[in-house]
This record gives structure tokens, sequence and C-alpha cells, in this order.
């Protein structure tokens, strides 16, 4: 039997709907809400009202460019969590009510989870072990994946994640949110090696990552150098390229460091920031030395819901639970809490 699936994100602020055939993408509507550049960030109540007011439409809109009925549905799937917790509501409930009055199973499923094996979308099996690098706006995590209900947090960040990095930098040159895009387009012409700014080093657990320093260093760089000079004074691409340099470098270096000590040459990067340029080349850069390096298509990378339908298909095909006849994955998976 062909598993459609229906599935629904709203951790944040995207408003997401995909259909699946088994474990090819039909659809995969993505709403963005970006009204909350002008608040310099997200706002969690906003966010939760805009997804009530748009989810219906982009669940209609799924099923209208996958050219399915309803009816074709044999599973419904949507993030539990992490996330903000209004948001999760708004997508847990629409597909919640969905799969009792369709009578179909349902399956809730975590939101770093997914990004975990959004690497692999469109494959029918994954290959283990691997380690999985999860970085985004609110999560850097590094982990090794030993199968599809076996996961290890090697490390984690102590403080700002790799993404809110990026954004608060750009606040402080003036830029636009979010950040990570705008500093990686600057930094394509500027010269990384301009100013040299700290890479963490944390002694407790050699894999966690901190990036508060490079913060800081920013700050205070700025003020020593430019005062107040304005924005548009600043030498920015250069400062974006050295600055991108050493968060970047801290995210590989600790990765790779996990890969060797750990002996699995596969390594998979997801999440919203896996879509910066320079983190992808340098990646890239140990292909040349035997690894096989994975990044999700980039319409994957940030949130969305074929990456939840995706790992509910992977759960269903590979699982226990997948011929339980139960509910799927609302209690019986344990839930990740990061």
């Amino acid at each position: 039997m062909n598993l459609t699936t229906l599935a629904i994100e709203t951790s944040c602020d995207e408003t997401s709907a995909a259909i699946l055939k088994d474990n090819n993408v039909l659809s995969n509507i993505i709403s963005s809400q970006l009204f909350h550049k002008d608040y310099g960030g997200i706002v969690p109540e906003l966010a939760s009202r805009a997804h009530i007011k748009s989810i219906d439409m982009i669940v209609r809109k799924a099923f209208s460019e996958a050219k399915i009925d309803t009816t074709e549905v044999n599973l419904v799937a949507a993030t539990q969590g992490p996330g903000l917790i209004g948001s999760l509501l708004v997508g847990y409930n629409y597909a919640r009510s969905f799969s009792i009055a369709m009578k179909k199973p349902f399956a809730a499923i975590n939101h770093i989870e997914s990004h975990l094996f959004s690497c692999f979308i469109g494959n029918e099996e994954v290959e283990f072990p691997f380690i999985a690098l999860v970085v985004s706006g609110g999560h850097t995590i590094l982990f090794h994946v030993k199968g599809y209900e076996s996961h290890t947090v090697l490390g984690r960040t102590q403080d700002d994640a790799a993404g809110e990095a990026f954004d608060k930098a750009a606040k402080m040159l003036g830029l636009d949110y979010p950040g990570g895009p705008l500093i990686d387009e600057l930094s394509k012409t500027g010269n990384e090696n301009y100013h040299r700014f700290p890479v963490s080093s944390l002694k407790e657990n050699i894999y966690d990552f901190s990036f508060s320093g490079i913060k800081t260093s920013l700050l205070y760089f700025l003020r020593k150098e430019f005062g107040e000079a304005a924005a548009d004074a600043l030498p920015l691409n250069d400062i974006c390229a050295s600055y991108q340099r050493a968060v970047v470098a801290s995210l590989v270096e600790k990765t790779i460091l996990a890969s060797k000590k750990l002996g699995i040459k596969s390594i998979a990067v997801s999440g919203g920031v896996s879509a910066n340029s320079k983190l992808r080349s340098e990646f890239m850069k140990y292909t040349n030395e035997g690894y096989r390096i994975f990044f999700p298509q980039k319409i994957y990378s940030t949130d969305n819901a074929a990456m939840i339908g995706y790992t509910a298909y992977l759960k269903f095909k590979n699982t226990s639970i997948g011929s339980s006849g139960k509910d799927l994955f609302e209690n019986a998976f344990a839930r990740f809490e990061y």
C-alpha cells in the first residue's frame, strides 16, 4: 500500500503543509511571516495569530498542488516541538483534528529530528551511522545518529545558536532581520582575513558550541575601530566575511572532530544555517579526504512540512510502531528535549 501523508509544520514563523506519496514530496507549501522583519525578530503572539489566519489556505493549496483528494490521506503528521508554543498548537491541533475527522492515524514529530533527516528527503532508506549537525536560528546541536530511533547528542550550544549569532551581528551592523542570508551575501565580496574574530573552545565538552564570545568581540571591535560611525561608513563586506569565517570554523571544526574520534565519515548538515554558502564550501572540502557530506536541498533547509512528512514516513516504514495499528507516534516515541 502506498502511504499518502499530510504533514503540517508551524513551529515558528513559517506556516507549511506538504503532501507526500511514500518518500516522494508531491507538494510543499511554505508561507513565511515576513512582517517580523519590522520588529527585528519573531513576535510569538503575532506568529500564532498569523498561523491561524493562513493554515487552512496553505493546506488546501498543498492538496491542490499535489492533485489528490483529502480521502486519499493515510497518515497525518505535525510538529509536536520544540518551538513557540502558540505556533505549535495551531498546526498540531489542525492536523490532529483532521486525523480524527478522517479517522486516520496521527504522527507527532519532533522538529529537530525532522531537520536531522531532511538531508535525505526522497530517499527510500537512510544509511547509518552518521554525524549530524543541526544548525538554525534557535538550535545548534551535534548528534551521533545510529538508527531511526537511536540518536546521541554529542554537543550543543551553551548560549546563542549560530543563527542567532548571525542575526545579532547583523543588527549591530545595521542590517535587516534575518541577518544570516545578508551576511552570507555580503561576505562573498569581502576579505575574510580583514579581522580575526575568536573561535570558541569549551573545556567541559569539546563538542559544545558557544557564540556569545564572538558576538561580544564584534561589538567591542566596532566600538574601538569605528566609534559612532554610521553603518554605511563601515567596510561591511570585510567585517561580514571575517565574522562568518569564525562562526563557520567553529561549526566545521567540532563536527569533523566528532567524525574523526568516532570513525564515521558520513556527515549530514541541516537547519536554516545549512544554506550558508561558506559553511557548505568548507564542509565540501572534506570530500577530498573520503568524507560523504550531505546537505538538504535549500527549500528543505528552513522550516518546512516536507521534512515532517518524510520523517513520519521513515518512522512508519522502518520501526515496529508502523505496524502497531495504534495512534502512531504521539505517545510511543520518546520525546526529544533540547
